[in-house]
């Protein structure tokens, strides 16, 4: 007789079709972005090992690429890729092409790290943009490795919408690459978070002070990009408590609330929230992400630190629509399988992470050998 608590998990919501906007996806399981600094050095572009590792772990609802620089000052480490130039477009579509082909489904993750860089990786040599001068107490990965952040420079109000811009033409970049659609990284405390979190953002002028004036930047950027791309392609990742690169928010309940209002209200396919702190404790400080979900019309993806049994009671519950894993999936591109069956997942090479080759990113065993 079949074991009935594995046949009632196997016959969970979290594994059955889900309809993102007009994208009928195969299962409720995303992938999360996950840098992994493998770009080819000089053209920040993805290569055929990219086309490989994305191929393998097609069998997920949905795979959200690594975060991807909009620009060369969007670019806050060694080795990560950018949708910005022509030969990245085209390396691109091979990746999304081998996903199509193995009947998945992919958005990119659209990327500017603001302070979160060297000035080693800047235009020109030049210091990272924040929306104040403070510098984070961060790390950043170069060629050399793992250093401190550079001081960076506040951006004037006249240099906002030259970025606007570019995370336009990023998403036209995306379309004409064939992504199925966008996230907007606006999380962990990279450039959109660093607007939005009053712990970072100092500004005295329209960007800077009120809830509404430090969504300004984020919400400019939702508005260029859905005249790129239907809104219901078009998603955004969040992370209203995490502590991720020195960004924190005195208040996050009523900022949060108030973006996600507005997000709805635009029609966006859906917001991925990183629930706690990104990579680490999920009870890290107290949040209200069901009234984030409720005022959310679109789908409602949850990240972080969620194993199998944690999946299947969220979605089973109701309290999530989807449920993006990251790091398993790294050392599983089965994952998906693995969770259906209950089988024991790979052990992660936490060597192999960040930079390199194959080892540690395309040679994980599936449960087929």
């Amino acid at each position: 007789m079949p074991n009935q608590a594995k046949l009632a998990s196997a016959e969970s919501k979290l594994f059955e079709p889900y309809k993102l906007g007009d994208l009928q996806l195969r299962n409720r399981i995303a992938m999360a972005p996950l840098t992994r600094n493998r770009a080819t050095h000089g053209s920040e572009a993805v290569n055929d090992l990219t086309v490989a590792y994305y191929r393998q772990r097609a069998s997920a609802g949905l795979l959200i690429s690594e975060a991807s620089q909009i620009s060369q000052q969007g670019q806050g480490y060694a080795f990560t890729p950018g949708i910005y130039t022509g030969e990245q477009i085209e390396k691109w579509r091979k990746v999304v092409d081998g996903v199509h082909h193995a009947a998945g489904h992919i958005f990119i993750q659209l990327w500017h790290v603001g302070r979160i860089s060297h000035n080693s990786l800047q235009p020109n040599g030049g210091a990272p943009v924040a929306p104040s001068a403070i510098r984070a107490k961060a790390k950043t990965f170069i060629e050399s490795g793992f250093v401190d952040v550079s001081e960076p420079r506040a951006l004037e109000a006249a240099e906002l919408p030259g970025i606007v811009t570019d995370y336009a033409h990023a998403a036209e970049n995306a379309k004409m690459a064939g992504f199925d659609g966008v996230e907007i990284h606006a999380a962990n405390g990279y450039l959109l978070d660093q607007f939005l979190k009053d712990g970072v953002n100092k500004r005295e002028d329209s960007y800077g002070g009120s809830i509404e004036n430090r969504a300004r930047l984020t919400l400019e950027v939702v508005d260029a990009i859905v005249k790129v791309l239907p809104p219901q392609r078009v998603g955004i990742r969040l992370s209203p408590v995490s502590p991720a690169n020195d960004a924190l928010d005195s208040n996050p309940q009523p900022l949060f609330d108030y973006l996600v209002r507005q997000l709805s209200a635009r029609g966006l396919g859906y917001i991925h929230l990183v629930e706690g702190s990104t990579g680490g404790p999920r009870d890290i400080a107290p949040f209200d992400y069901a009234a984030l979900r409720k005022a959310f019309a679109g789908t409602y993806i949850a990240n972080n630190g969620y194993d199998r049994e944690l999946a299947l009671k969220t979605i089973d519950r109701g309290a999530a629509d989807m449920i993006a894993f990251g790091r398993p999936f790294i050392s599983n591109p089965d994952l998906v399988e693995r969770l259906r069956r209950n089988a024991p997942l790979n052990e992660l090479d936490q060597k192999t992470l960040y930079g390199g080759g194959a080892e540690g990113y395309t040679d994980y065993p599936t449960l087929e050998g």
